[in-house]
């Protein structure tokens, strides 16, 4: 990409300096990835690996809501790492957040793979699961507030959309790395040897996360709007979330409940892997098929990201979210409908819809229309609270589906797919509410809220 620099003074300050869409984009696209790598490749391990590993049990259900937990569990540290970390990019600058933010997410899931199992030293070994967890939830709320505000604030008003919906790209390439990396290990050994070590390959190459997250991100600049209005009033900031509860509580609270619709995702890749190849659903599909539908789903995903997030500039951000979670809540039983009848093929076609295409309406967007709900003094932590208190609840999604829905119920899509259209019908209505942004600059959003 070429890089076009564009005078920028921002409203109510003094100062000039030029925006950098196109490298502020792609520094928010290969940081993502290499978080999300780290990220999705845990929650993929939760669904196929870790239920034996480290819970085993002579209940199938015990052990995969133990597992799933676990994932959960690194969503509850979230809202933690998102007060911290967005006062540290709304006080401190976007870059310094991104930097450290990556480091300690490549330090976590690298320790993952030297874990002990239970076999070897039983209940030890679930409990340093989980508290490398929480350090991974930590870490990742930071990531996509500080990366999107970045973009968004590089900027041109008429292109907020596109470019900020590349830092979401990153995030799918991610899980495709992840898928990549495993996919070709589950396939070519067998059970035994992957179960035993195979499976700590991806996580040890972590390490070089670590190498490239320190270069990368220490190229990156600050937005010059942000550098002229930080000077300007550091004197007078009070803590970031003292102030987003004072000012901006409503809009706080509309995008927690946005956030909701994260559950298509959950029900299609989370609880849907865990119906598809658990042997007490006894659907009968393989850890490597799913792997194989995951990495389908997650391409589909790159191809139309940008796509839904050039569109949100011509038609409006809140048109596309509104539609693709209740199209992807709403044809969610009919993906897992295609599991329980043991056809790949639909369930390949059915993942697309409703991952690659209705869920990407949303996820494309979203980070876009949260950022545009703050102001710039506390946007990384309005983005960063608001997603991670929502992602904190809607991670227990896939447990209490599987403890509505266990292993030898009946109607099991029907079930998970009115609960998963129900969540996104308050998601929507959340959506509905919030004051569309379309047309209008950084500039104007900013008076309005001050």
């Amino acid at each position: 990409m070429s890089t076009t620099n564009t005078s920028v003074r921002p409203s109510g300050v003094a100062g000039s300096g030029s925006r950098d869409p196109r490298k502020a984009a792609m520094s928010g696209w290969i940081g993502s990835a290499l978080e999300y790598y780290d990220f999705a490749l845990y929650s993929l391990a939760a669904t196929l690996i870790f239920p034996t590993i480290f819970f085993p049990s002579e209940n199938p259900t015990v052990g995969i809501i133990a597992s799933l937990a676990t994932y959960a569990v690194g969503y509850v540290s979230r809202p933690v790492g998102a007060v911290v970390l967005g006062a540290y990019g709304d006080r401190k600058g976007r870059k310094s957040v991104l930097v450290f933010a990556m480091l300690l997410m490549g330090f976590a899931t690298f320790a993952v793979g030297l874990l002990p199992t239970y076999g070897q030293v039983g209940l030890l070994a679930p409990a340093l699961l989980v508290l490398l967890r929480l350090v991974q939830g930590f870490a990742v709320a930071g990531e996509l507030g500080g990366a999107s505000a970045m973009i968004v604030e590089h900027s041109p008003d008429a292109r907020r959309g596109f470019f900020a919906s590349f830092s979401l790209q990153g995030t799918q390439v991610g899980s495709i790395l992840a898928t990549a990396v495993l996919l070709p290990l589950s396939a070519a050994l067998p059970a035994e040897q992957f179960a035993a070590w195979g499976w700590r390959i991806p996580f040890l190459l972590s390490a070089v996360v670590i190498l490239a997250g320190y270069f990368i991100r220490r190229r990156v600049q600050e937005p010059p709007a942000y550098k002229a209005q930080s000077g300007a009033v550091e004197a007078k900031r009070r803590f970031p979330l003292v102030e987003l509860l004072r000012t901006h509580p409503a809009a706080l609270l509309r995008c927690v409940a946005m956030t909701f619709a994260n559950v298509v995702g959950m029900a299609t890749l989370i609880f849907g892997v865990s119906f598809a190849t658990q042997k007490g659903y006894g659907n009968g599909f393989s850890s490597s098929e799913f792997l194989w539908v995951t990495l389908v789903a997650n391409i589909a995903a790159v191809v139309t990201i940008p796509l839904f997030g050039a569109l949100s500039d011509r038609i409006g951000r809140r048109t596309l979210m509104a539609t693709g979670g209740l199209a992807g809540g709403l044809l969610v039983a009919g993906y897992l409908w295609a599991i329980e009848l043991g056809s790949l093929p639909l369930v390949f076609v059915c993942v697309v819809i409703v991952q690659g295409i209705f869920f990407q309406m949303w996820n494309a967007t979203f980070a876009t229309f949260f950022q545009e709900q703050f102001p710039m003094r506390i946007r990384v932590t309005g983005f960063a609270v608001s997603q991670n208190v929502g992602l904190m609840i809607a991670s227990f999604f896939p447990s209490i589906f599987t403890a509505i829905a266990p292993p030898g119920s009946a109607n099991i899509p029907l079930t998970i797919g009115l609960a998963t259209f129900g969540i996104c019908l308050v998601a929507t209505v959340a959506t509905l509410m919030s004051s569309d942004t379309r047309g209008k600059s950084l500039e104007d959003l900013e008076a309005r809220k001050a």
